[in-house]
């Protein structure tokens, strides 16, 4: 199953567990720790008190009480200290032990917060990053529902430098029909126009006309290869095995054995998208496979533009390509 990064109150997320960012004694803090034991109510508070504590970069269970979960995995970050302090290591202990425990719970879906991003003062995108890697790993070996959870925008961005680069992209490249001029139109309109003349004047020229089927019945019997096909094809090319693909495009097992089991399923664009994505296609090839899905791509949607960045600048991994479009309101791929 996928990882997804959505905006919402932890406290609300209907999930097997959702894991709390706690402090060492386990009895409450402030920021989410605070938030979870107001939202469980004092029963939550009853049971930590017998687990003695938590050293920082492990897990605890208890019951959830009164949120929506049935449990509540605590771990404890560590505090930033420049980084010479093994904090990275005890960032990722947080979250692998916090999925171990989850598994060994048998919970099917668990709800993070960024951990030690807050008044621990881990840098966020850094911890991002410790948080989306740790989560790919275990999810290439494990099937679990895996969010994310930023309550406001201001707790979540990608790099600087990666957002600027995206914006600049979308502005050079995206269309605003609302809002985009006369003048700019009419400049976009020429630019068109003095393109198609280049290429008529550069198209070949055919020495026979066209061959187009007689009816109907032969045109239905010379089909293009479909969707599926291209994506199992591709798959065999690359030499991976089918879970490989649909991990790395977000996707759960469910989902691609309905792609690869019916030859005429007809995909979403997102997941068409995350597809070309895990099986690393230029963008040619991923123009061929959203047309074998009738699909396309279009500078009139954002969500498009920044798809066509990240394939052109070699960007395939949908962590960061789903926090890029994150960061810009878009929707995710896969999931």
């Amino acid at each position: 199953m996928p990882l997804e990064i959505v905006r919402n109150d932890i406290t609300r997320m209907e999930v097997d567990a959702i894991i709390n960012a706690a402090n060492e004694t386990l009895l409450g803090g402030g920021g989410v720790d605070g938030a979870i034991h107001r939202a469980a109510g004092p029963e939550l508070l009853a049971e930590c008190r017998t687990l003695g504590g938590c050293p920082t970069g492990e897990a605890r269970l208890t019951r959830g009480y009164r949120l929506p979960c049935r449990y509540v995995i605590h771990t404890v970050g560590p505090i930033w200290r420049g980084g010479t302090h093994g904090e990275e290591q005890l960032l990722v202990s947080c979250y692998r032990n916090s999925l171990e425990l989850a598994k060994r719970n048998k919970c099917e879906s668990v709800a993070f917060p960024l951990i030690s991003s807050g008044a621990y003062g881990y840098p966020k995108d850094a911890a991002l990053k410790v948080a989306t890697d740790t989560i790919r790993d275990f999810l290439m070996e494990n099937d679990m529902l895996v969010y994310i959870v930023v309550f406001d925008r201001a707790s979540f961005h990608i790099s600087g430098k990666l957002y600027a680069r995206v914006a600049q992209y979308i502005d050079d490249n995206y269309v605003d029909v609302h809002g985009d001029s006369g003048s700019v139109r009419n400049r976009r309109m020429r630019l068109a126009q003095s393109m198609d003349v280049e290429c008529i004047l550069e198209a070949p020229v055919c020495a026979s006309a066209p061959c187009f089927p007689n009816s109907l019945e032969d045109a239905l019997q010379t089909l293009d290869e479909s969707f599926s096909q291209m994506v199992l094809r591709k798959i065999d090319e690359a030499g991976i095995k089918d879970s490989v693909c649909y991990k790395r495009a977000n996707l759960d097992r469910k989902l691609f054995s309905k792609i690869r089991n019916d030859v005429n399923y007809h995909p979403t664009k997102r997941t068409a998208l995350a597809l070309a994505v895990a099986l690393e296609l230029n963008l040619d090839e991923t123009a061929e496979l959203l047309q074998k899905a009738g699909l396309a791509l279009s500078h009139s949607y954002k969500f498009d533009v920044i798809i066509e960045y990240c394939i052109l600048n070699g960007i395939y991994d949908v962590n960061t390509i789903n926090q890029t479009l994150f960061d810009f309101d878009q929707p995710l791929l896969g999931a």
